[in-house]
């Protein structure tokens, strides 16, 4: 154990949060700028994508609502904020920007949610909350980018509504690995459960 590990142990935090049903899936941002190295990708972005095609065709499979996020502003500039003024690249993510657009292997279906925000949690002023809550979602699976931003936000006001999140860490992903690693860390001590997809199937029972 190392000694970061045992302070948290010792000062209780990472109790096991068990998995209950039903179950979502909540997949954050993953757009054609996410994904493009040039915008606002790379590190492990392209893994994560890859990973979340295979958890999201199990969700279809399985039934879950599934939730899409996009991170898109007004053409005039009507809604600039404070996120878009601390990076104000954001503003170039228009609704007909393809940019803004989801990646086309994660093209959502109908009957799922997508969901467009100008902050970084996927809950803040939007209905994805009662959404989830009206499909009666006790576990909220959770894949997309980036880890230590748009990720981590959803996920701790997630836990704030009274969700359980899973985040599946291979389903995750950040332009730079130190902050990926070191928010999964954290997340998995006080806000989440944090497995890879493989064991996240298994936890429950698939």
């Amino acid at each position: 154990m190392s000694k970061d590990d045992a302070i948290y142990q010792q000062q209780g935090f990472g109790a096991q949060l068990e998995p209950k049903a039903p179950y979502g899936l909540l997949i954050i941002d993953l757009v054609n700028g996410f994904a493009n190295p040039a915008v606002f990708g790379g590190g492990n972005i392209p893994e994560a994508i890859e990973q979340t095609q295979k958890l999201l065709k199990t969700a279809r499979e399985q039934g879950w609502p599934v939730a899409h996020t996009r991170i898109v502003f007004a053409d005039d500039g009507a809604d600039n904020n404070i996120f878009s003024i601390k990076v104000p690249s954001m503003l170039t993510l228009l609704e007909d920007n393809p940019d803004s657009h989801i990646v086309p292997e994660l093209t959502p279906v109908d009957g799922e949610l997508v969901v467009r925000k100008t902050v970084p949690s996927a809950f803040y002023g939007t209905s994805l909350a009662a959404w989830l809550t009206q499909r009666g979602v006790q576990t909220l699976l959770v894949a997309g980018a980036v880890t230590s931003g748009c990720v981590r936000s959803s996920v701790v006001d997630a836990m704030q509504l009274g969700f359980r999140p899973l985040v599946v860490s291979d389903c995750v992903g950040d332009r730079a690995i130190g902050p990926h690693d070191a928010n999964l860390y954290d997340m998995k001590q006080k806000y989440a459960t944090v497995v890879d997809r493989e064991e996240a199937m298994t936890l429950l029972g698939l």
